[in-house]
This record gives C-alpha cells, sequence and structure tokens, in this order.
C-alpha cells in the first residue's frame, strides 16, 4: 500500500489500497503525508498477514503508525522552487524596487546601480505572482523572467 505527492503544493497525489478495505491504508499514509506537510515523496507500507484480522479500525492504525515511523526515521530535507528573473528601473524607482525586494527577501544574484538599474534575483514560486505583480506597479520597471530552477 503506497501514497505519494508531488508538485509545490502537493498537487498530484495518489493513494492506494493495494486489496485492503477502501480507505484503510492508502488514506492513512496519505494523511501522514498531508499532516508533515511533504511534498515530492513516497511512502510505501509492507504488510504481512499474521493471523490476527485487525479490522478497519486497527488497519488504519497500523497503516497510519507505519507511515509516520518510516517519516520520522527519514530524513526530510527542504527545498525551494525558484523563479529567476532580471529586473531593470532607472535610478529614481531604486527606492520603491528596493522596498519590494525587503518585503518578499529574494536571494540576489547580481547587481548592477547606475542610471539604469539592473538586478538578478530568485524568488520562491509561492511568492512570485505577488512579488511580480508588486514591481510591475512601479512606473519605469521591467520584470523579465529567465527560468525556474
Amino acid at each position: 500500500c503506497y501514497a505519494w505527492r508531488l508538485g509545490v503544493q502537493g498537487e498530484p497525489w495518489r493513494a492506494n489500497d493495494d486489496g485492503e478495505p477502501s480507505g484503510s491504508a492508502g488514506r492513512s499514509i496519505l494523511g501522514q503525508l498531508l499532516s508533515q506537510r511533504l511534498t515530492y515523496v513516497l511512502v510505501v507500507v509492507v504488510r504481512y498477514f499474521g493471523g490476527t484480522k485487525l479490522g478497519v479500525p486497527g488497519l488504519i492504525q497500523a497503516y497510519r503508525e507505519a507511515a509516520a515511523d518510516a517519516i520520522a526515521a527519514g530524513r526530510v530535507e527542504e527545498r525551494t522552487e525558484d523563479a529567476h528573473y532580471e529586473i531593470t528601473f532607472p535610478y529614481l524607482a531604486m527606492n520603491d524596487v528596493m522596498k519590494a525586494v525587503k518585503e518578499y527577501a529574494p536571494t540576489l544574484s547580481g547587481q548592477h546601480f547606475d542610471n539604469l538599474c539592473r538586478i538578478t534575483l530568485l524568488i520562491r514560486r509561492n511568492t512570485e505572482e505577488s512579488f511580480v505583480g508588486k514591481l510591475s506597479k512601479i512606473e519605469g520597471v521591467n520584470v523579465e523572467f529567465l527560468y525556474y530552477r
């Protein structure tokens, strides 16, 4: 029995009971992924029948605990999905642009300040739309998407 979640927000997911009563195995495993807010992960639980019937509540508890133990024993690695942008703006817009940069705290990868200023940065995808929207409202600012990383 297994459950997996993919994507930044865990949008695509799947849970499989593999012959156990409906909702007793895969959903229990998926519930652990949801409660731990894990994505890009697959948890598989193998249960051997030892002669004792657990019933649906017992199965739910067994699969939930097995998934929780596997997650606790593993190493959770946090990663971000970032968008790389180049922002060009006139020097007069510096204050407004830097306010937005300070508010959203992207990772700056390059900067050049002159009459026409340029900043290259990485911003988390979950704040990308809001950040770009804020910059786009500032007069003279050009925001160019480069790639996802």
